[in-house]
Parts: structure tokens; sequence; C-alpha cells
């Protein structure tokens, strides 16, 4: 990291959580990206279609910066970037990411971290942010659903890890089931 250019270590961090959430997706069907995998209907594209409007909203709207995307209709269905139809592809909707991404990235390179903007669903005495708040939101937010991503993919095909190639697990091989069960005994010896 360096100490002298805050905003570009906040960027660099948003950029490998996106990667590290998109690549969630690698390797598996239409129906396991789609497939809802908790009683909340979370599921891996539907994650990504809502961070794509989360960016757009964020360093679109907020900031005063057009990015020629229509909104979902909340009104209709107030979870309707929570999940894709079936005639949305997985390819769009990662397009829909990029595009969002690209859209963000020029808005964070070109405003000052103090740069203030304006969130039209925030109350009124939190509505107006600066681009600094907004990056640390988003990166926040993102990093969540990367974490929620996680459990869902080691959930459909028990893959784990933080981008291909850097699991970020102990090394040496291990025997997860037993690990697993040996927690549940914990678990249940404490209560």
């Amino acid at each position: 990291m360096n100490a002298a250019d805050p905003k570009a270590d906040l960027h660099r961090y948003l950029r490998v959580a996106r990667e590290a959430l998109v690549w969630k997706l690698d390797g598996l069907s239409d129906y396991e990206v789609r497939r809802p995998m908790v009683a909340t209907g979370t599921n891996l594209l539907g994650l990504i279609k809502h961070l794509a409007y989360v960016e757009f909203g964020y360093f679109g709207t907020t900031f005063g910066r057009p990015h020629g995307v229509a909104e979902p209709d909340f009104d209709a269905d107030p979870t309707v970037d929570m999940w894709a139809a079936p005639d949305e592809s997985r390819e769009e909707i990662l397009d829909l990411y990029r595009r969002a991404w690209a859209h963000s990235d020029a808005t964070i390179e070109a405003l000052p971290l103090d740069a203030i903007g304006h969130v039209p669903h925030w109350s009124k005495e939190h509505a107006t942010v600066t681009l600094h708040q907004i990056l640390v939101h988003v990166l926040a937010e993102t990093n969540r659903h990367a974490g929620h991503a996680d459990i869902l993919r080691e959930l459909i095909d028990g893959t784990v890890g933080h981008r291909d190639g850097n699991d970020n697990m102990p090394p040496g091989e291990t025997d997860w089931r037993h690990y697993r069960d040996k927690l549940e005994q914990v678990a249940r010896s404490a209560s």
C-alpha cells in the first residue's frame, strides 16, 4: 500500500473484490449461478447484478455522472436486482457489471476524494457524501457480497478460495469433513 495515495489503495482493493466475486461463477452451469442456495434466495448471478446497479447508482447518480443504464423497476419488485430473469444471460449480467466498473473507475479517477455527492435514497441528514465515503461504502458492500458468494460457491460444489490460483486456505491437505465434524462437536459441547 502507498500511504501517499489512499484513493489508489481503496480503488485497488475494490478492483480485487470485484474480480474475486466474478471468479465465483467460473466453471458453473447457468442453473448453478442462478440457484437460490439460502432461504432468502441469494444466488451468485444475482449478487453480480445487484452490485452492477450499486456501482451505477453510487458512482453515477450520486455524483451527477450519467451512466445511460436504465434502472430496474424497484416499485414493481424491490428485489429485481437480486436475481437474473430467464431472458438475462450470464454474459449480459457480467457485461453490465463490467460496464459499471468502467463507469465507476472513470468517476473515481476523475474526482478527488473530497468531491461532494448526494445519495437520493439516503435520509436527508446522511445524503450528502464525499467520494471517499462512497468508495469505502461500495468497497465494504462488494466485500460483504463476495463473502456471501464464498459461502454460496462452497455450498454448490465445494470450491473455496479467494481467486484462481490463490485459495487462501491453510497449507496442506485438510480433511474438511473431519474438521467440520470436530467443530460440530465443539459447538454442541458449548451449549
